[in-house]
């Protein structure tokens, strides 16, 4: 891996948060680490979390810096005109199931990715059912079985059509219970100690959901939608309380933008690219903390 030596952690789980092209900024956290050669047992994210958690498991730098900078100025990538043909704002099939074929804009490393050891989970969230759910490797026998679930953990809702997979709908995994975070997934894996990407400030806190009643009519077919969209903020802002007092507990480490420079619909390819030097910049001043708290 990059020509370093490998230190394997064997008790922490590596969490990284969603939040569209604010990827660009925590991409940097999973450059980092493949240079550090830091391999650890188990790593779980939902929607853009999701993207990072792959790039990280195959061991690919490139993608992980290409995914969230350059690939932005892909004439694909999506727009209003991928909007109106039903395809989302975000193009999310080309994005997710065609790029990482070979040959493609961003092939993907599958071989490296299923012989990796590590524990996988990727969220979503069952517009049905209402549930969040987790997909681990009993679900990722194929390259498409892995890109069409980290598609739908990404779907936000609105911009981007549901996916359906073996029958059941599935929209962006942030809307679930674990609102936006993997930590109660890698809890139920049994791990008590947590390496989380953040993609928020320290002092951010997210407010009320508005167009309530336009989102009840947009998805009366799937009403635990908006009832999830409505509840996100209190449970969001509940989990992150949680994650600072794990952190002053000495059972997590917090990476926290210091300045998140985009948002998460960026799409300036010289704003991506800073974000994401400013983004590794950061990660790797921590990396002798981040090392002492994995104990390598």
């Amino acid at each position: 891996m990059l020509g370093c030596v490998a230190q394997t952690v064997t008790d922490t789980a590596l969490i990284f948060e969603g939040g569209g092209m604010r990827a660009s900024y925590t991409s940097g956290m999973v450059v980092a680490l493949l240079e550090a050669g830091l391999h650890l047992p188990w790593v779980g994210g939902i929607s853009a979390g999701a993207s990072n958690t792959c790039n990280y498991v195959s061991h690919d730098p490139w993608r992980a810096r290409h995914s969230f900078t350059d690939f932005a100025s892909d004439p694909r990538f999506g727009d209003w005109r991928s909007f109106a043909r039903g395809q989302g704002w975000f193009n999310a099939q080309y994005i997710y199931e065609e790029t990482s074929l070979p040959n493609q804009a961003l092939p993907f490393d599958w071989e490296t990715f299923a012989a990796d050891p590590a524990q996988v989970r990727i969220g979503a969230f069952d517009a049905v059912a209402g549930e969040q759910v987790w997909w681990g490797r009993e679900d990722l026998a194929s390259l498409r079985d892995l890109m069409v679930r980290v598609r739908a953990s990404s779907t936000m809702p609105v911009v981007m059509p549901p996916v359906t997979i073996d029958g059941r709908v599935y929209v962006d995994g942030a809307l679930g219970s674990s609102a936006g975070i993997a930590l109660d997934a890698a809890r139920a894996d049994g791990y008590e100690k947590f390496l989380v990407v953040l993609t928020q400030e320290r002092g951010y806190r997210k407010s009320g959901q508005r167009g309530d009643w336009y989102l009840r009519r947009h998805f009366r077919r799937y009403p635990a939608i908006p009832e999830a969209l409505a509840a996100r903020p209190a449970r969001y802002n509940a989990l992150r309380e949680e994650l600072f007092d794990l952190e002053a507990s000495g059972a997590a480490y917090l990476f926290v933008p210091g300045r998140m420079p985009v948002g998460n619909g960026e799409r300036d390819v010289a704003r991506l690219r800073a974000s994401h030097e400013a983004g590794l910049a950061q990660a790797r001043a921590e990396l002798p903390a981040v090392t002492e708290f994995l104990g390598v």
